[in-house]
């Protein structure tokens, strides 16, 4: 049967991501103390950007030469799928430009996996066998023991009902978490991760997976000629293929630091007035940035002289800045206004009242993706009459009931402080008995999520805690 060659035409959108609209996205991961600094970083070398006493709305200026500028639009669209931006590539050396794709510093690996979790519908056996599976993580973000002794190792702390299967499910889950290629076995799984992150326009990025499953001894001997014959390439090809290999980061959790550092700005401000909870950005934590008059007005429109495109480039390259963090500010006072409207019990009555909540509900709130929403609340600080809390901080799993009544892990782990608090001296409350009372209480969790949520608060077991006393 012969075939028959034909043309369609398919009619779409898609997304282009200009590196103006990255800047706009990639503010939003930045903690007031990193944007600071970009910020200065600007004004440093961008003689368009001019910096003013007081905190407000960022403007620019209106000048003749608009009709030359390209279009900005009144709202920058931050809201886009993490991959649509970072490909897990890092930024080529020598590469023009302010470093906007910064690893977030300071925040431990295990806490940025927990936090990840807490965002998951798990049941409780399959949240069991996460939190060991993340505890198993090393500070390169691999496994440090084989599947089959952690399903030994549930089975002794009476989780007897694992299989493998389970936990290679949970682990898969686990998989795409980020950083990603964290939770691999081995380099090769680790960088297979990566790969599978990339557009499927990458160039030659299956042979590039089929190196890194089949062939990485080959790759670290240098062995070019075995590549190049299993591989089917040429010298050009098996050159990309190798660059691709290289521009990924085996050790995906070496980035993360161990201590979380003290000093923090506030970004938003909640405050009791006469018509309940109020929130609005901190006047104190940004700079205003304006367009600088002197040299604005020096643009001409027609000139195409080599000072006056220097003039355009810069002038353009300010408004972008200023538009882009309007925007930021806008995305996150809008992501806060929803947390505090859902955490209200929180702020009346402290963590005990904390509801569940996870990205879905906010990012569906506010009309966004939920990358976005892990963007706006990572490094941002909310300062309350009870103490200045990350964002994130208010995200929590749901657990003890699967109806309007369910708690979230955080108040239950604020109850079961205040059970210990009070036990009667020199008769600590065993698991069972904090399990049992937390029933009593409306909150039905397993015995074993008791002594988890315990060790995690730094309470010790009953015998020890019976000596102490």
């Amino acid at each position: 049967m012969a075939m028959k060659a034909s043309l369609q035409l398919r009619v779409g959108t898609q997304l282009t991501m200009t590196p103006q609209l990255k800047q706009a996205i990639a503010l939003l991961q930045l903690s007031t103390l990193d944007l600071r600094q970009e910020i200065q970083q600007a004004l440093d070398n961008n003689p368009l950007l001019d910096q003013e006493d007081e905190f407000g709305e960022q403007a620019t200026i209106d000048t003749p030469e608009d009709s030359w500028a390209e279009h900005i639009p009144t709202e920058l669209s931050v809201d886009s799928d993490w991959a649509d931006t970072y490909q897990d590539i890092p930024r080529a050396s020598g590469a023009d430009g302010p470093d906007f794709e910064r690893q977030t510093a300071g925040q431990s690996l295990h806490g940025h996996l927990l936090w990840q979790l807490a965002m998951l519908d798990l049941t409780a056996d399959d949240y069991f066998i996460a939190e060991t599976l993340i505890d198993a993580v090393d500070a390169n973000g691999y496994l440090t023991q084989s599947l089959d002794d952690m399903r030994d190792g549930l089975h002794r702390q009476a989780l007897t009902g694992a299989s493998l299967a389970q936990v290679e499910t949970v682990l898969a889950r686990l998989q795409q978490f980020e950083p990603t290629g964290v939770f691999a076995r081995d380099l090769g799984e680790c960088l297979t991760l990566q790969l599978d992150t990339l557009p499927d326009t990458t160039p030659l990025l299956m042979p590039a997976r089929r190196l890194v499953r089949q062939f990485l001894h080959a790759l670290g001997r240098d062995d070019s000629r075995l590549l190049k014959r299993r591989l089917g390439l040429d010298d050009a090809g098996l050159d990309t293929v190798t660059k691709l290999i290289k521009s990924l980061d085996p050790r995906p959790g070496s980035a993360f630091g161990s201590v979380t550092s003290g000093y923090v700005i506030a970004d938003l401000l909640a405050r009791r007035g006469e018509h309940g909870w109020q929130l609005e950005l901190n006047s104190d934590a940004m700079p205003r940035l304006r367009i600088q008059p002197d040299y604005a007005s020096l643009i001409k429109r027609a000139d195409n002289s080599q000072d006056n495109r220097f003039l355009k480039e810069h002038l353009q390259e300010a408004r972008w800045l200023i538009k882009s963090l309007s925007s930021r500010n806008d995305t996150l006072l809008r992501v806060g206004h929803e947390i505090v409207a859902r955490q209200l019990d929180f702020l009346d009555h402290g963590e005990q009242a904390m509801r569940p909540l996870v990205l879905a509900d906010i990012a569906t709130a506010v009309g966004m993706h939920e990358s976005t929403i892990s963007r706006v609340t990572t490094q941002k600080y909310l300062h309350t009459p009870r103490g200045v809390f990350e964002l994130k901080y208010f995200f929590s799993s749901q657990l003890g009931g699967k109806d309007a009544s369910a708690h979230s892990s955080t108040a239950i782990r604020a109850r079961i402080k205040k059970l210990v608090a009070q036990e009667p001296v020199g008769k600590p409350l065993s698991d069972s008995r904090l399990a049992t009372l937390l029933d009593e209480a409306g909150i039905h969790v397993a015995r074993r999520t008791v002594a988890k949520y315990r060790e995690a608060l730094g309470i010790p077991p009953t015998s020890e805690r019976r000596r102490q006393r």
